[in-house]
């Protein structure tokens, strides 16, 4: 059984900063190595979106809305990603998804999104 565990969410300030954690447990991790670990949001009203993605060497690809304000990171021994959100503006509130995608066996799995707001 898989497990994504999210967390860091929560309102902030505009300007003020958020880190949100996903940790990934579950038998299959153990014969498989997580090849892309990312996030995703959606806003009410729109689709769901790239945020970041990072690779299991490092590789990143971040959406042009974010670029300079978050870092995505990753810790593969403990198949945890990271997001660490800077200078948050309203238009960044929604709700934020872990994803992770295994090639070899073709798997692809999502959290249950953490709530981030942006709100003075």
């Amino acid at each position: 059984q898989v497990q994504l565990v999210e967390s860091g969410g929560g309102l902030v300030q505009p300007g003020g900063s958020l880190r949100l954690s996903c940790a990934a447990s579950g038998s299959i991790f153990s014969r498989n190595n997580i090849d892309v670990m990312g996030w995703y949001r959606q806003a009410p009203g729109k689709q769901r979106e790239l945020v970041a993605v990072i690779t299991r060497s490092g590789n990143t690809n971040y959406a042009d809305s974010v670029k300079g304000r978050f870092t995505i990171s990753r810790d593969n021994a403990k198949n945890s990603v990271y997001l660490q959100m800077n200078s948050l503006k309203p238009e960044d509130t929604a709700v934020y998804y872990c994803n992770l995608v295994i090639y070899s066996i073709r798997y692809d799995y999502w959290g249950q999104g953490t709530q981030v707001t942006v709100s003075s």
